[in-house]
């Protein structure tokens, strides 16, 4: 699981979440615990259909709210929980949304509480549709999608895989943590919308022989958090990442590299059309000239390795004719902001991330320091996917007028 979930990221926001009558409704159940564990304050609506697959006392357990069913449900003092449930809410999701329930929503219905209270409501609708791959290419559907987007719903998913009834395609509900990071990517301000952003992160291993090799204790947690930062604001990434033990972002193309030459390769056949290029990744300086073809064995004598510089990716990047904005990043262990301006002048880069390695490197939180041509801006410690928001939201409003 995507373990930036744990982070309250949607502490203060009220979901109402209708759960219909779909085989996925088993999903809905995780997916209101990781909405609650974000944060978020869940009220679910369940329809009688949903309820053939999950009991309401389930939904109460994990989100410590009543669960509604029937329109006529007398417990809201008006007796109008079809009006009440959603004006203070910040969003009604529909996790599984099924054709049927979609198809009403296309043509206004309101034929139970969940219908209704889409109908009435004052706030954004989000759906994530699950059904047979069949259903989800029948015409109808395709006109109904299309009339919700033109409506203004959001659509999550479908997703593509096996379904229950045993054939493989689009048409399967989103995974919880999906539709999760969705829900909470949905809130995000979309400064980069429309752009595209290229990235590099992790540490990269030049190989000694094929056991051993010349690396770093970069994590990757920055450049990942910075990937699902510049994903929730709009934008379109590529990742090229060195050898890292984490989940990609939902929403990121990744490249695995494992050497420096790999990453300046994977770099430049992915740079076409990117406005945006951020160098995150601990490229080590110096790669061995030769690599052993089998493992080198242990003896009592001295080893040498000859080492040979490794090419500059970012210096190459933003020397480009036509070069994308570039964001350097500067982990130093003294002297931050002397090495971080100067590295950010040699290189002719418009911004610089720079941090003191005992401030972050490899840990959860980090402190970093951001450098432009108006000057510092240190930004206050907090974890790293909080950091990677407020270093997108100063390199969008960086970025030209597009």
């Amino acid at each position: 699981m995507n373990n930036t979930i744990g982070m309250i990221e949607l502490k203060g926001r009220k979901l109402v979440l209708g759960v219909t009558g779909g085989v996925a409704a088993y999903k809905a159940a995780e997916l209101v615990r990781l909405l609650g564990k974000a944060g978020a304050d869940v009220h679910v609506v369940l329809t009688e259909g949903g309820a053939r697959f999950v009991t309401a006392v389930t939904f109460q357990a994990l989100s410590g709210n009543p669960v509604w069913t029937d329109l006529w449900d007398p417990r809201m003092d008006n007796n109008m929980a079809h009006i009440d449930l959603t004006r203070d809410a910040d969003a009604i999701l529909v996790a599984p949304a099924t054709a049927d329930v979609m198809a009403k929503l296309v043509l206004g219905l309101a034929d139970d509480l969940l219908t209704t209270l889409c109908l009435a409501r004052e706030c954004p609708l989000l759906v994530a549709p699950a059904m047979n791959r069949q259903m989800w290419e029948n015409p109808a559907t395709r006109r109904n999608v299309a009339q919700l987007a033109a409506d203004g719903v959001a659509l999550l998913g479908p997703g593509a895989g096996e379904q229950a009834c045993g054939e493989v395609g689009l048409g399967r509900m989103l995974e919880p943590e999906e539709l999760c990071e969705a829900v909470i990517a949905f809130f995000q301000p979309k400064p980069l919308a429309g752009r595209r952003v290229v990235m590099t992160a992790g540490p990269t291993f030049e190989a000694i022989d094929p056991v051993r090799g010349i690396t770093n204790s970069s994590s990757g947690k920055m450049a990942y958090g910075l990937a699902r930062a510049c994903v929730q604001a709009g934008a379109e990434v590529t990742l090229v990442s060195g050898p890292v033990a984490l989940p990609v972002p939902a929403g990121v193309e990744k490249v695995p590299v494992r050497s420096a030459l790999e990453m300046r390769d994977a770099v430049f056949a992915a740079l076409p059309g990117a406005d945006v290029f951020i160098g995150v990744a601990a490229v080590a300086d110096y790669r061995p000239v030769t690599s052993a073809e089998h493992k080198i064995k242990k003896s009592g004598a001295e080893l040498s390795l000859t080492l040979t510089p490794n090419p500059d990716i970012l210096a190459e990047v933003a020397s480009l004719p036509q070069a994308p904005f570039c964001v350097g990043f500067a982990a130093e262990s003294r002297d931050l902001d002397t090495y971080a301006e100067g590295k950010r002048k040699a290189k002719k880069l418009p911004l610089i991330v720079g941090n003191l390695v005992q401030d972050g490197l490899g840990g959860d939180d980090n402190q970093v320091v951001l450098f432009d041509e108006q000057g510092r801006h240190p930004l206050p410690k907090a974890p790293k996917p909080e950091v990677a928001r407020a270093i997108v939201a100063h390199l969008a409003a960086l970025l030209p007028v597009s």
